[in-house]
């Protein structure tokens, strides 16, 4: 195995153990499985088992309940009892946390028991404890006594388990010795498999959750070192972003942090963690699995990695000079491809962040307006907005009259031949191993390199993008070339999902290695004039612009993929669980609610949580959040310091609101308005 995965240049699943959970077979080259989680409440029979019905007609392969406590996995016989007469035969999962007593009733019924290591034994008290080698040693003693019961009951009736690490909800003991780490959660859960192997038990799962994308990947990719390390194998995998919110920044947070991995061919099983209804993840887990049906064998023309210059196991932006605003320390610019539109006006800006009012002759410059637009067209007929610049083709760049505002594109070829270049800002295109392109000699990026005015723009018609271009960082670095790279991504699928889905893995995957000073994305012709289709056909005869539609969403991606990278925060952050048995108020319309109030304040990361369990801890690196803590009640937090216990939730998100303004993180709407 090489690093965490067989092959960084051609796509190949990941080998793991055999694990039967029901009749249910995971790992070993199976099918990537996928699964959901109810959110009602585990003590009303019917109403579980209805919505675990409608998530098992939508494709869930597993489904996941909630077991607080004793009486709730004593439940589980009457739900699965219930199902089993109605003709489904679905595997179920006890979602434990708390409460070791609940997880050996479970695995007495039901097919597979989650626990999470960080809860299981440990109670976190967010205390810093300086263990020396013999206490800690004691402490894996007391977690060996306590989860051995467990083991053996999973042995004799058969049961699965997840040992199922969350990035917010280490233990202190964890805490104490590594931190807020990746390496700390692979510890955590890696505590609880040595026992479970010492007790020759191995019909295991394993999670790595986090709701930073960053932290997750890299944690899996720490423990599928650590287990080849020790073991010399690797246990089958499941995949999810935590408190990935709803809506679309759900769906690019939930892909870019499993897409990443599944390019690599890592994974066994996947949930996407939506705070929408459990069906509604399924239609986005098939868009992310079925884009890896096809054999692992099928050969590319992308060339062997023989050395990296960069950690996977941690985040490091590619050092680069800085060219323009590009590049350096400058966050990714984005660059609007607006090549699909025959006539640019300026109310066709609008759709990426410019809105024009005639009666002032002003612009109004978004969060989230592009830095370039890419148009194919000479000069446009009116005058653009100060931050706005064009990138078109190099006769067009000689013929405009506002030559600051203008700058080429070439291919590499046409950029060493051509001597009408700009003084200060190329961009030159890079197809990377192409179906047609067989690179092998790289010795063009030398005469390349280096050019002080050169920013390379990376993209790919191979099937395997996303390697493609990630081949060609990896020789960027080791032939210690330091130009800016934008990353283009062109997307061939047909609906608005799929295409959200497509960009947040491929440009997603890149950007958590710390590759791209740059975004473009954009769609075949076909596939662009489909969606166009799409959105007239959703609006209902409504008068509307359908190019502003799709550009758009177009642009709308691009940012919430730097945004779910951490490389260019734009908007304000939702960490929002996707609810369950234990959530203890209406958590969609909550979300809705604090996301109507709040979604001007720019940076700030607000969580929003069902319960305790998905409270504090899973807040992980949240500013502000507001948590569930009894029924109709909710509790404020200033990052994991409780400052307002027990409010009422009728006047819960006004009371968010004074603990924002009162930390001096409030702006009026109206203020952000007039910027």
């Amino acid at each position: 195995m090489s690093l965490y995965c067989n092959s960084l240049t051609q796509y190949s699943r990941l080998k793991t153990k055999e694990v039967k959970v029901g009749n249910l077979l995971l790992g070993n080259f199976h099918p990537i499985r996928v699964q959901t989680m109810t959110t009602t409440d585990t003590m009303n029979t019917i109403a579980t088992v209805e919505q675990t019905i409608r998530c098992i007609e939508a494709g869930a392969e597993l489904v996941r309940i909630t077991a607080p406590s004793k009486k709730e996995a004593e439940n589980l016989l009457h739900i699965k009892n219930e199902l089993q007469k109605r003709g489904y035969s679905t595997p179920l999962v006890a979602d434990i946390h708390f409460t070791p007593n609940a997880a050996e009733i479970a695995a007495r019924i039901i097919e597979k028991v989650r626990i999470n290591p960080g809860n299981y034994v440990d109670k976190k008290k967010f205390e810093q404890i300086d263990y020396n080698d013999v206490e800690y040693a004691e402490e894996i003693d007391r977690i060996r006594e306590r989860f051995t019961p467990l083991i053996k009951i999973c042995k004799e009736y058969g049961t699965a388990m997840r040992i199922g690490t969350n990035h917010g909800s280490l233990s202190d003991r964890i805490m104490s010795r590594y931190g807020d780490t990746a390496k700390g959660m692979v510890e955590s859960a890696m505590e609880f498999l040595r026992i479970a192997r010492d007790e020759n038990y191995h019909n295991i799962i394993l999670s790595m959750k986090s709701s930073n994308p960053q932290v997750m990947v890299q944690a899996y990719r720490w423990l599928i070192q650590q287990m080849d390390k020790e073991f010399g194998e690797c246990y089958p995998l499941h995949l999810g972003v935590t408190e990935a919110g709803d809506g679309e920044d759900g769906r690019v947070k939930s892909a870019a942090g499993i897409g990443t991995l599944l390019e690599d061919g890592i994974g066994d099983t996947i949930r996407v963690s939506l705070t929408e209804d459990p069906e509604l993840e399924i239609p986005v887990c098939k868009d992310l699995v079925k884009r890896y049906n096809f054999s692992s064998n099928e050969k590319n023309n992308i060339p062997a990695v023989n050395k990296i210059s960069y950690s996977p196991l941690e985040y490091t932006r590619r050092a680069t000079f800085e060219v323009a605003n590009t590049g350096k320390t400058h966050v990714p610019i984005v660059i609007a491809d607006l090549r699909h539109i025959e006539n640019i006006t300026p109310k066709t800006l609008q759709s990426i962040g410019y809105t024009y009012f005639k009666m002032s002759d002003k612009w109004r410059i978004s969060d989230s307006a592009a830095d370039y637009i890419l148009t194919g067209k000479p000069e446009l007929d009116f005058a653009l907005p100060g931050t706005l610049k064009v990138i078109t083709w190099q006769n067009h760049v000689q013929q405009a009259k506002e030559k600051d505002k203008y700058f080429p594109m070439f291919d590499a070829k046409g950029y060493l031949e051509n001597e009408n270049k700009n003084n200060t800002l190329n961009f030159v295109m890079i197809d990377c191993f192409s179906d047609e392109t067989t690179i092998n000699d790289f010795t063009f990026l030398d005469e390349l390199a280096n050019d002080a005015s050169v920013v390379f723009c990376l993209s790919s018609n191979n099937k395997n993008e996303m390697q493609a271009i990630r081949r060609m960082f990896i020789e960027l670095m080791n032939r210690g070339i330091k130009n800016p790279v934008v990353i283009f991504s062109k997307s061939n699928w047909h609906t608005t999902d799929e295409h959200l889905i497509h960009f947040a893995t491929n440009a997603g995957a890149l950007f958590l290695d710390g590759f791209g000073d740059g975004i473009c994305l954009n769609m075949a012709h076909e596939s662009y004039d489909e969606l166009v289709a799409q959105h007239q056909q959703s609006t209902q005869g409504r008068n509307y612009s359908s190019n502003k539609t799709v550009e758009q969403f177009i642009n709308n991606t691009a940012f919430s993929i730097l945004q779910a990278t951490r490389t260019r925060i734009s908007k304000t952050e939702y960490i929002s669980c996707p609810s369950c048995g234990r959530t203890l108020f209406d958590l969609q319309e909550t979300t809705a609610k604090i996301r109507n109030r709040t979604n001007h304040l720019k940076g700030v990361k607000i969580a929003i949580m069902g319960c305790i369990v998905n409270g504090p801890g899973e807040m992980a690196d949240a500013d502000f959040g507001y948590v569930g803590s009894g029924p109709g009640k909710i509790t404020l937090y200033k990052g994991k310091e409780i400052v307002k216990r027990n409010i009422d939730s009728n006047v819960a998100v006004d009371e968010l609101i004074n603990l924002l303004k009162e930390n001096n993180a409030w702006i009026e709407p109206e203020e952000v308005e007039t910027k």
